[in-house]
């Protein structure tokens, strides 16, 4: 949902700095529109307006202040067939402020979140795919991410015992054999293959396209969580938005739809790689209850608690 930014957001910010960017733009830009999306997470500005070229008016948001990271990889992924929005304007200073903007095309179609087609997963894989291949050109300068999963599993714990979740005594078993298996569970996760850009924040509301057509490509936007990675970890993170939508996980199948993806245009699949698809899902399932705010809905907590079951299962865990 799109709602007005007048109540949301500080409207002096947006009004104080319209001048300076137009000026800044040469004038390219007609009045803004200020806006929040009920997924828009921080405190960035949003607005839509129109790009005054010499092609003609087009349709562009405005986003500021953006992160370093999410400017930096739309500038890179400019020439990467169009898996990112067209970048129109962009820069690091705004009236005399550090502050870093960027103007890109308005998507006319998405997020697709808000209509559910079971095409929707493999189109998404295979802009995930694409972004990948495009960043590809640019060296993996850093090493993967390294979450805390020894305090993220202790909160977890706690939280179940604090807010009488269902299943208690299973999340507890489910826990305490986890935290005593971690430090082999994390040796086998950090010996993965680190060697790709994933685009780190791979979610429905987060997948636009240009055309209407069933079968349009989809672009990514928000680069903000750009990171050095294995594919699983952008695959996995999609699956578990139908975690609790056990229909929908049924229709579609988002880690073999990534593989398929990324074979399809030359990378890198390992024949071994389902053990590192339950691992992931093992460790995002168990402490789904730490983040009670976003990932509190009950159905939700019940299915991770069956992944969960599953990957240890699988694991041969004991």
């Amino acid at each position: 949902m799109i709602e007005s930014a007048k109540s949301s957001f500080p409207s002096s910010l947006a009004s104080s700095l319209e001048p300076a960017l137009r000026k800044q733009t040469n004038n390219r830009l007609d009045e803004i529109h200020w806006f929040r999306t009920d997924w828009q997470r921080g405190g960035a500005a949003t607005g839509f307006a129109t790009w005054d070229s010499d092609d003609g008016k087009t349709d562009v948001v405005i986003k500021l202040p953006v992160n370093q990271r999410e400017l930096g990889w739309t500038r890179k992924m400019q020439k990467a067939g169009g898996v990112v929005p067209q970048l129109f304007e962009s820069g690091e200073q705004l009236n005399g402020y550090d502050l870093t903007w960027m103007i890109i095309e308005r998507f006319p179609v998405g997020p697709l979140g808000k209509h559910w087609e079971s095409s929707n997963i493999a189109r998404i894989a295979e802009a995930a795919a694409r972004f990948t291949s495009g960043a590809s050109e640019f060296p993996v300068d850093q090493e993967g991410r390294r979450e805390n999963w020894n305090a993220l599993l202790k909160a977890a714990k706690t939280s179940v015992r604090e807010n009488h979740i269902e299943n208690e005594k299973k999340w507890k078993k489910m826990h305490s054999l986890l935290l005593k298996k971690l430090n082999y569970l994390m040796d086998v996760w950090r010996a993965r293959r680190i060697d790709q850009w994933l685009h780190g924040d791979l979610h429905f509301a987060n997948a636009m396209c240009r055309s209407e057509e069933s079968d349009a490509k989809v672009a990514l936007i928000d680069l903000a969580e750009v990171h050095a990675g294995h594919w699983i970890e952008d695959a996995v993170y999609l699956e578990r938005q139908l975690w609790g939508h056990k229909t929908r996980l049924k229709e579609t199948k988002p880690v073999p739809a990534m593989a398929a993806a990324r074979k399809a245009i030359g990378l890198r699949v390992d024949d071994d790689y389902s053990k590192l698809v339950d691992l992931r899902r093992l460790m995002l399932a168990a402490t789904a209850p730490a983040f009670m705010q976003s990932e509190g809905d009950p159905r939700y907590l019940a299915s991770c608690l069956e992944q969960l079951q599953n990957a240890v299962d699988r694991l041969h865990l004991k």
